[in-house]
Protein backbone atom coordinates (compact mmCIF):
# COMPACT_ATOMS: atom_id res chain seq x y z
CA UNK A 1 0.00 0.00 0.00
CA UNK A 2 1.41 3.61 -1.21
CA UNK A 3 2.72 5.86 1.53
CA UNK A 4 -0.53 7.99 0.60
CA UNK A 5 -3.27 5.61 1.05
CA UNK A 6 -1.94 4.31 4.37
CA UNK A 7 -2.08 8.65 5.69
CA UNK A 8 -5.32 8.99 3.97
CA UNK A 9 -6.70 5.72 5.96
CA UNK A 10 -5.42 6.82 9.17
CA UNK A 11 -6.90 10.43 8.78
CA UNK A 12 -10.35 8.97 8.01
CA UNK A 13 -10.00 5.96 10.68
CA UNK A 14 -10.76 3.59 7.55
CA UNK A 15 -9.19 -0.21 8.07
CA UNK A 16 -6.03 -0.28 5.65
CA UNK A 17 -6.24 -2.43 2.99
CA UNK A 18 -3.99 -4.64 4.20
CA UNK A 19 -6.15 -5.87 7.05
CA UNK A 20 -9.35 -5.65 5.64
CA UNK A 21 -7.91 -7.83 3.07
CA UNK A 22 -6.50 -9.99 5.37
CA UNK A 23 -9.84 -10.49 7.18
CA UNK A 24 -11.24 -11.45 4.11
CA UNK A 25 -9.08 -13.75 3.37
CA UNK A 26 -9.40 -15.46 6.24
CA UNK A 27 -12.72 -15.53 6.10
CA UNK A 28 -13.02 -16.75 2.60
CA UNK A 29 -10.91 -19.63 4.15
CA UNK A 30 -13.25 -20.48 6.84
CA UNK A 31 -16.41 -20.41 4.89
CA UNK A 32 -17.07 -24.00 5.75
CA UNK A 33 -15.86 -23.93 9.37
CA UNK A 34 -19.03 -24.13 12.31
CA UNK A 35 -20.11 -20.91 12.62
CA UNK A 36 -18.55 -20.49 16.20
CA UNK A 37 -15.22 -21.25 15.34
CA UNK A 38 -15.52 -18.90 12.70
CA UNK A 39 -16.91 -16.41 14.56
CA UNK A 40 -14.06 -16.60 17.41
CA UNK A 41 -11.21 -16.62 14.63
CA UNK A 42 -12.18 -14.01 12.79
CA UNK A 43 -13.35 -12.08 16.29
CA UNK A 44 -9.48 -12.66 17.51
CA UNK A 45 -7.78 -11.43 14.42
CA UNK A 46 -9.33 -8.23 14.73
CA UNK A 47 -7.75 -7.89 17.87
CA UNK A 48 -10.44 -9.32 20.19
CA UNK A 49 -10.03 -11.15 23.41
CA UNK A 50 -11.96 -14.36 23.23
CA UNK A 51 -13.16 -16.43 26.13
CA UNK A 52 -15.00 -19.88 25.91
CA UNK A 53 -17.00 -20.20 29.37
CA UNK A 54 -19.08 -23.84 29.52
CA UNK A 55 -21.03 -22.54 32.23
CA UNK A 56 -21.38 -19.28 34.56
CA UNK A 57 -19.09 -20.51 37.26
CA UNK A 58 -16.53 -20.10 35.13
CA UNK A 59 -17.78 -17.30 33.32
CA UNK A 60 -17.41 -15.50 37.06
CA UNK A 61 -13.74 -16.57 37.42
CA UNK A 62 -13.11 -15.50 33.85
CA UNK A 63 -14.60 -12.02 34.84
CA UNK A 64 -12.64 -11.72 37.75
CA UNK A 65 -9.07 -12.33 35.87
CA UNK A 66 -9.84 -9.81 33.66
CA UNK A 67 -10.94 -7.34 36.43
CA UNK A 68 -7.46 -7.80 38.25
CA UNK A 69 -5.22 -7.87 34.76
CA UNK A 70 -6.71 -4.81 33.64
CA UNK A 71 -6.94 -3.21 36.81
CA UNK A 72 -10.34 -2.40 36.35
CA UNK A 73 -11.73 -0.01 39.85
CA UNK A 74 -15.01 0.62 38.41
CA UNK A 75 -17.32 -0.84 35.37
CA UNK A 76 -20.55 0.20 34.15
CA UNK A 77 -23.07 -2.37 34.66
CA UNK A 78 -26.55 -1.59 33.96
CA UNK A 79 -28.25 -5.19 33.55
CA UNK A 80 -29.42 -6.02 36.76
CA UNK A 81 -28.11 -10.06 36.04
CA UNK A 82 -25.25 -8.84 35.06
CA UNK A 83 -24.58 -6.89 38.16
CA UNK A 84 -25.49 -10.26 40.18
CA UNK A 85 -22.10 -11.16 38.51
CA UNK A 86 -20.10 -8.64 39.54
CA UNK A 87 -21.38 -9.04 43.07
CA UNK A 88 -20.51 -12.02 43.58
CA UNK A 89 -16.99 -11.38 42.68
CA UNK A 90 -17.23 -7.83 44.37
CA UNK A 91 -16.35 -5.67 41.68
CA UNK A 92 -17.30 -2.26 41.98
CA UNK A 93 -19.89 -0.87 39.49
CA UNK A 94 -22.35 1.92 38.52
CA UNK A 95 -25.98 1.21 36.89
CA UNK A 96 -25.35 4.50 34.73
CA UNK A 97 -22.46 5.50 32.92
CA UNK A 98 -19.68 7.94 34.59
CA UNK A 99 -16.57 9.45 33.86
CA UNK A 100 -14.68 7.33 36.38
CA UNK A 101 -16.05 3.87 34.91
CA UNK A 102 -12.96 2.28 33.51
CA UNK A 103 -15.15 -0.44 31.83
CA UNK A 104 -18.31 -2.23 30.75
CA UNK A 105 -20.23 -5.20 31.23
CA UNK A 106 -22.71 -5.80 28.58
CA UNK A 107 -24.86 -8.18 26.52
CA UNK A 108 -25.22 -7.79 23.20
CA UNK A 109 -27.63 -8.98 20.46
CA UNK A 110 -25.70 -11.02 17.87
CA UNK A 111 -22.19 -12.48 17.06
CA UNK A 112 -21.57 -12.00 13.54
CA UNK A 113 -19.56 -15.00 12.39
CA UNK A 114 -19.01 -13.72 8.65
CA UNK A 115 -16.84 -10.77 10.08
CA UNK A 116 -16.28 -11.48 13.88
CA UNK A 117 -18.11 -8.06 14.99
CA UNK A 118 -20.58 -7.91 18.42
CA UNK A 119 -23.86 -6.28 17.33
CA UNK A 120 -25.36 -4.07 19.97
CA UNK A 121 -29.12 -2.04 20.55
CA UNK A 122 -30.33 0.23 23.38
CA UNK A 123 -31.09 -3.12 25.39
CA UNK A 124 -27.18 -3.27 26.28
CA UNK A 125 -25.97 0.01 26.41
CA UNK A 126 -29.43 2.09 27.23
CA UNK A 127 -29.16 5.50 25.39
CA UNK A 128 -25.97 5.84 25.77
CA UNK A 129 -23.60 6.08 22.33
CA UNK A 130 -21.17 3.53 22.04
CA UNK A 131 -18.51 6.11 21.67
CA UNK A 132 -18.73 6.91 25.21
CA UNK A 133 -18.31 3.68 26.36
CA UNK A 134 -15.05 2.79 28.87
CA UNK A 135 -11.74 1.37 26.64
CA UNK A 136 -12.18 -1.74 28.48
CA UNK A 137 -15.50 -3.97 26.90
CA UNK A 138 -16.48 -7.14 28.89
CA UNK A 139 -19.33 -8.44 26.60
CA UNK A 140 -21.23 -11.90 27.60
CA UNK A 141 -23.14 -14.03 25.26
CA UNK A 142 -24.31 -17.44 24.57
CA UNK A 143 -23.42 -19.63 21.21
CA UNK A 144 -26.65 -18.82 20.30
CA UNK A 145 -26.34 -15.97 19.56
CA UNK A 146 -23.99 -16.76 16.83
CA UNK A 147 -25.29 -15.87 13.49
CA UNK A 148 -23.91 -16.12 10.25
CA UNK A 149 -23.78 -13.01 8.75
CA UNK A 150 -25.74 -9.64 9.24
CA UNK A 151 -28.62 -10.39 7.04
CA UNK A 152 -29.34 -12.74 9.32
CA UNK A 153 -29.38 -10.80 12.33
CA UNK A 154 -31.41 -8.38 10.75
CA UNK A 155 -33.63 -11.03 10.02
CA UNK A 156 -34.29 -11.89 13.55
CA UNK A 157 -34.05 -8.57 14.74
CA UNK A 158 -37.41 -7.50 12.62
CA UNK A 159 -38.92 -10.70 13.70
CA UNK A 160 -38.34 -9.49 17.50
CA UNK A 161 -39.25 -5.94 16.96
CA UNK A 162 -38.57 -3.08 19.24
CA UNK A 163 -35.11 -2.97 19.02
CA UNK A 164 -33.44 0.76 18.05
CA UNK A 165 -29.92 2.50 18.07
CA UNK A 166 -28.15 -0.59 15.96
CA UNK A 167 -24.19 -0.38 15.72
CA UNK A 168 -21.74 -3.00 16.02
CA UNK A 169 -18.11 -3.41 17.63
CA UNK A 170 -15.11 -5.48 16.63
CA UNK A 171 -11.66 -6.25 18.36
CA UNK A 172 -9.71 -3.75 16.85
CA UNK A 173 -12.36 -0.44 16.06
CA UNK A 174 -14.61 -0.75 19.00
CA UNK A 175 -16.62 2.17 18.57
CA UNK A 176 -17.20 2.15 14.55
CA UNK A 177 -19.78 4.77 14.97
CA UNK A 178 -17.53 7.46 16.81
CA UNK A 179 -15.74 9.92 15.14
CA UNK A 180 -12.78 9.77 16.56
CA UNK A 181 -11.26 6.29 16.79
CA UNK A 182 -8.76 5.45 18.80
CA UNK A 183 -7.60 2.03 18.80
CA UNK A 184 -6.73 1.46 22.90
CA UNK A 185 -10.15 -0.21 23.51
CA UNK A 186 -10.09 -3.67 24.70
CA UNK A 187 -12.95 -5.70 23.86
CA UNK A 188 -13.33 -9.38 25.77
CA UNK A 189 -16.01 -11.51 25.00
CA UNK A 190 -17.06 -14.15 27.52
CA UNK A 191 -19.31 -16.77 25.40
CA UNK A 192 -21.21 -19.32 27.24
CA UNK A 193 -22.46 -22.60 26.65
CA UNK A 194 -26.74 -22.27 26.36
Amino acid sequence: MSLFKRLVSKLTNQPEEDEKQSLEKLGDSLKNADLDYKFAQLFTHSGGFFNYCADEAEALQTLSQIIKIEGINNVFCWDKELQNFLNVIRAPFTSELELFNDAAFITCEYLIAYDGRIMLSHNNILHYHSSRLPNKIVIIANVSQIVNNLNDAMGKIKRTGNIKNLTSISGNQSKLDASSNTNNTKLFLLLLED
